[in-house]
């Protein structure tokens, strides 16, 4: 026997049963009983053992008996609810845990490239600028504390950050390596030199080039992790929508009135269906518009955070602070003079400062470097993320669609529940998704706004906004910043730097960087090279910084 014939037999079959049920009256309520019970829908004290009339029924009204109370009928309300919330939790279940897991995994990276670009910026005090190591050490961990309050939300001024730890390195720079002679000072004394840092420009403009890179990666990335919150709040407001009363009484027909009629395994017709949740679910079906917009918003900053993403930002910082520290000792005598002019001649007493060691075979310490693996970039997995959710663009507008087709009405071709009795298909008219879509709708009755959906649709709306204002707002090449009059030390870093420039691209949006020496020749310290910037802070690239700083300073005092 073939499938088919198969098929059209068992609808004959189920046909008669049901005529034969419609004639002669439900004999008995055992089994709605059973259901009910294993539902854990209520006490079972008081349900009907066989059918009666009911008059007092709601919802569920019918011209045959019923096994239903006014009891039953309260109870399969609230079950109705909770049986579509269900499915609803459960048809967004993948989406949410995609972007939850991305957003979780999006912070832990970016916690753990703070802690090493902490670790970099630390490891160049301890062994190169050791007087000023355990000082530097609080502006250091405020610094990146604030890099990571910014990034998770907080509402601090990377400006203002910024400024605050180029202030207080300036105090150490000045104490230390200007007038070294002496290092205890008022505090009165050290607040004007911190301020003068801004008026005598001891650094050039490496804190202009912090603010700037700061700002080009921060701030999309800031965006970006606000942006994936934003998506769970949609999702969890979405699975957790409280329906109209409408739409309570027409899932309530749908799903358990039947059991009143004792027909416990029958099935909502699909366009009986279609109707019922189309209509429940219209206001949410608004979101579709905004919800692609969203999706397509977070792709393209995605695509313009290439090349100025926060990752080689954050673990090149430390050359920039050795850059800020060498621009600084090469023009002391000058800044000397600035500064007393500003602040006056202090009146201090030698001290000795404490110096900071680091033992490279001791992990406790929180700073063993490690070496990223290209797949493992933000780069990467951004774009891994992007591509995975660009597969529900149309979540919401086709959602009604894919509860009927997948968990709710009955197979193509089956007796089915059409609210009143079983049927061979549904004829009433089927409408649309959306709110004017259900003018005609036959099953629910859609009033108004709901304005719950209108605050999402406000907020995604906002956040569409800020993610297209990062991704249309593209950063130009930066500039490479020249030190040293003869020669010296030339760092160039770009979104499309090629090897000629000294850093190398690794497929994955990865920017390198490289330190170019070239041109020093001062006497038996002539040399020139290049080191890989992502291995500066394990123990040959300090040895290389140690080289490049006694090569710049013997060249400042033979001019």
């Amino acid at each position: 026997m073939g499938a088919q014939t198969w098929r059209v037999g068992f609808c004959c079959v189920l046909l008669a049963l049901v005529e034969c049920t419609r004639d002669e009256g439900v004999q008995s309520c055992e089994e709605v009983r059973k259901l009910f019970q294993w539902r854990h829908l209520g006490a079972v004290k008081g349900l009907l053992d066989s059918p009666q009339a009911g008059p007092d029924l709601q919802v569920c009204i019918s011209e045959n008996s019923t096994c239903c109370t006014k009891k039953m009928e309260e109870r399969y309300q609230v079950a109705a609810h909770q049986d579509m919330q269900q499915v609803l939790q459960t048809s967004s279940s993948t989406l949410k845990f995609l972007i939850s897991r991305n957003a979780a995994a999006f912070q832990e990276t970016l916690e753990t490239l703070i802690r090493q670009a902490e670790n970099y910026t630390s490891i160049l005090f301890c062994n190169i600028y050791r007087n000023m190591a355990l000082e530097a050490a609080a502006s250091v961990q405020e610094f990146f504390a604030d890099i990571g309050l910014f990034l998770f939300g907080a509402d601090v001024n990377p400006e203002e950050f910024v400024n605050k730890f180029f202030d207080s390195l300036f105090l150490l720079v000045y104490n230390h390596l200007i007038n070294p002679a002496v290092t205890d000072s008022s505090l009165e004394y050290s607040e004007c030199i911190r301020m003068a840092r801004r008026e005598v420009s001891p650094f050039g403009n490496v804190p202009k080039r912090v603010m700037v890179q700061m700002g080009r990666s921060l701030l999309p990335s800031r965006t970006f992790l606000q942006a994936l919150n934003l998506g769970i709040e949609v999702i969890n407001t979405t699975d957790h929508l409280q329906f109209s009363k409408e739409c309570s009484r027409a899932l309530l027909r749908m799903q358990y009135c039947p059991h009143c009629q004792g027909l416990t395994l029958s099935k909502p017709c699909m366009g009986y269906c279609l109707n019922v949740v189309r209509g429940c679910l219209a206001h949410m079906a608004e979101l579709n518009t905004h919800w692609h917009a969203y999706i397509r918003s977070l792709e393209e900053l995605s695509d313009a955070m290439h090349g100025t993403d926060i990752e080689p930002v954050l673990l090149n910082f430390h050359l920039l602070v050795n850059d800020a520290v060498m621009e600084a000792h090469l023009n002391g005598k000058k800044l000397l003079e600035q500064v007393n002019k500003i602040c006056g001649r202090p009146v201090r007493t030698p001290t000795q400062s404490p110096r900071c060691s680091f033992d490279w075979s001791k992990e406790k310490h929180g700073m063993k470097i490690t070496i990223r693996n290209g797949e493992e970039t933000l780069a990467n997995r951004r774009k891994e993320f992007i591509s995975s959710l660009r597969l529900y663009r149309t979540f919401y507008g086709g959602l009604a669609d894919e509860l009927c087709v997948n968990e709710l009405a009955a197979a193509a071709g089956l007796p089915c529940w059409n609210g009143e009795d079983i049927v061979k298909s549904y004829t009433q008219r089927v409408v649309g998704n959306g709110i004017k879509a259900q003018s005609g709708n036959p099953e629910v009755k859609v009033n108004g706004d709901d304005p719950v959906i209108n605050q999402i649709i406000d907020k995604l709306k906002h956040v569409i906004q800020l993610l297209q204002g990062r991704s249309t707002s593209k950063p130009d090449k930066w500039e490479p910043l020249q030190m040293g009059s003869g020669g010296g030390v030339v760092e160039q870093v770009s979104g499309d730097c090629d090897d000629e420039d000294g850093c190398g691209g690794s497929g994955s949006g990865e920017v390198k960087r490289m330190l170019k020496i070239t041109d020093l020749n001062y006497g038996d310290l002539a040399w020139s090279g290049n080191f890989p910037s992502s291995q500066l802070a394990t123990p040959d690239g300090i040895a290389f910084l140690n080289k490049l700083n006694l090569l710049v300073m013997k060249g400042h005092q033979m001019r």
